[in-house]
């Protein structure tokens, strides 16, 4: 792939983790959402992911934080991507500590890298406007600030948390870059309207671009513990002792999602900068996202997908099936329905109720049902 804009010293962090729990019976603890083909593209999330951000640092210039489950599946994928750029986690430890290894590796390797994370598992269409926006989250982190890239809202969206934006910054390179007054949590509909008529709240896409270091300083500001843990594995991670090290080290660092560790704080003290996107983005958090990637211009279909020839037969009826598991799946006057059919699960819903989903998840966890997680 041709890689004649890449942006010097810029190296891309795809954390691929997290099993996708409101995409569940489809998206397993073995087979996570990142290795589906959900929108369509013919590829998966993952592959997606990769394209679109490769010409920005080059192939050998892109680092993939994953499971040790998932090692095989993600190089089967991205056959170009270099196996010393696969850190793996031995168990998931939320997102500080996989950007924040990630960070120290490459800061390790390559002083002074910006770093630029990307979650394997969203969707965007408009590559030339995530492009543009990438280059001024770029110019912002050159000069010593973390930027992240909010999107401008299309609806009075109840499943993202919002980014609130309090004016322009002159920053050379970044026309769109703005200062941050603070992060809100999902909000409910009522909240998600007054939000989206203000013009001054972004969806919270989690992409982050930073110096590696200051990346690692923030960390240190609020958990001092784990990232003295994140240091010790990355002076050991290209050396014999990593193995020994990861070992004793990674399972003890604490659970917590970078948002409150580095972004949130980053923005309490005028650190942290927000690029306006305005490219089209999807976490394809639940099955209500899936309809809505797969939707024609006519509206109100049956999206039918998995396997090569999904056996369903609908009349007078909306919403997505899954059909994996070859039975013939029949559907008579069912608007907005959810069914998602596997070989040893089945769940039927709405999209109204996809996002809860990850409490059957919940449930069948607490119940010791493990084998069909």
């Amino acid at each position: 792939m041709a890689v004649s804009s890449a942006i010097p010293g810029f190296v891309v962090v795809i954390p691929a983790g997290g099993i996708g729990s409101r995409l569940w019976p489809l998206s397993r603890a073995e087979a996570p959402k990142f290795l589906h083909d959900l929108t369509g593209s013919g590829h998966s999330l993952l592959r997606d992911t990769w394209d679109r951000t490769v010409p920005l640092a080059g192939a050998d210039q892109v680092v993939v934080v994953t499971g040790v489950a998932h090692e095989l599946a993600v190089l089967e994928e991205l056959p170009e991507l270099s196996a010393a750029n696969v850190l793996l986690e031995s168990e998931p430890r939320d997102s500080t500590a996989a950007i924040g290894l990630a960070a120290a590796v490459v800061e390790r390797r390559a002083p002074g890298a910006i770093i630029g994370s990307f979650s394997a598992d969203h969707f965007i269409r408009d590559t030339a406007g995530f492009h543009q926006a990438v280059r001024e989250a770029v110019a912002v982190a050159a000069t010593g600030r973390i930027a992240t890239i909010g999107i401008e809202p299309t609806a009075p969206a109840v499943g993202y948390g919002y980014i609130h934006a309090n004016g322009g910054l002159e920053i050379p390179g970044a026309p769109n870059a703005e200062g941050v007054r603070s992060f809100k949590e999902k909000p409910n509909r009522t909240t998600a309207k007054r939000y989206l008529a203000t013009g001054e709240y972004l969806w919270n896409a989690g992409m982050y671009v930073a110096p590696a270091a200051v990346i690692l300083e923030w960390i240190a500001r609020s958990e001092p513990e784990l990232a003295a843990g994140l240091a010790e594995i990355a002076d050991a991670w290209d050396t014999a002792a990593r193995d020994e090290v990861v070992a004793r080290v990674w399972p003890g660092l604490k659970k917590v999602a970078i948002d409150y560790v580095v972004a949130e704080p980053a923005a309490a003290a005028g650190a942290l900068a927000v690029v306006r996107g305005s490219f089209d983005w999807d976490d394809v958090g639940d099955f209500e996202a899936i309809s809505r990637l797969h939707q024609t211009d006519a509206g109100g279909d049956l999206v039918v997908f998995g396997g090569e020839s999904p056996a369903v037969v609908a009349e007078d009826s909306t919403g997505v099936v899954f059909a994996q598991s070859g039975r013939v799946i029949s559907l008579i006057g069912i608007k907005d329905v959810v069914v998602v059919d596997t070989e040893d699960a089945l769940l039927v819903t709405t999209k109204e109720h996809a996002q809860r989903v990850k409490s059957i998840v919940d449930a069948l966890r607490l119940s010791g049902r493990s084998e069909v997680l």
